[in-house]
């Protein structure tokens, strides 16, 4: 990892930025949105084109975490989730179990993502909150919402890239009509 430098526009001695008004490795505030936002979207694209193989490229290589929790777990503290990677290399046997070992009815996934929030940050990474709704169609052509929550990510500067060190998906029920098969 390439070392990042956060540099308070206001005052020398102030030791964190107001989050609309900081420099992280070199970019502003507003170059630092928008690059998170860009992840966002690729990541996302990733998901909803149906190209998994490169979803783990999304992750630190060394060490990175994905999980998908309920909000219920969440708030009452209980850290059983629905999916936990703690590795890369997790992720890239989800992906192969799920092309060649199990069969799936095809479906097709569109995300939707908005109030990308940077709530803090500091020299090594990026606290950044935004929600999700997840729709998928079936084969007969019925849409419905698949999922609905959160994301709550953080984000470092690896080979001049952005990418998640941790990418915790909260969603809002517990219940899931359908096989939990692809990432959200």
């Amino acid at each position: 990892m390439h070392p990042v430098a956060l540099a308070p526009k206001n005052s020398a001695s102030q030791t964190s930025a107001p989050l609309d008004d900081f420099t992280w490795n070199g970019w502003s505030a507003m170059e630092t949105q928008w690059r998170v936002e860009r992840l966002l979207s690729r990541y996302v694209a990733c998901l909803d084109e149906d190209t998994l193989e490169s979803w783990p490229d999304f992750f630190t290589p060394d060490a990175c975490r994905y999980e998908i929790i309920t909000r219920e777990n969440v708030e009452r503290g209980m850290p059983l989730a629905m999916i936990f990677c703690t590795s890369r290399g997790m992720l890239v046997d989800r992906i192969v179990s799920l092309r060649e070992a199990n069969i799936y009815p095809q479906r097709w996934y569109r995300h939707v993502v908005s109030s990308v929030l940077i709530q803090s940050v500091d020299a090594e990474c990026l606290q950044v909150q935004s929600n999700y709704v997840v729709f998928q169609t079936r084969r007969t052509g019925q849409t419905d919402i698949f999922s609905a929550g959160k994301y709550v990510d953080r984000i470092v500067l690896d080979n001049g890239e952005l990418k998640f060190v941790e990418k915790r998906v909260v969603v809002d029920t517990h219940r899931i009509d359908t096989l939990l098969v692809a990432p959200i």
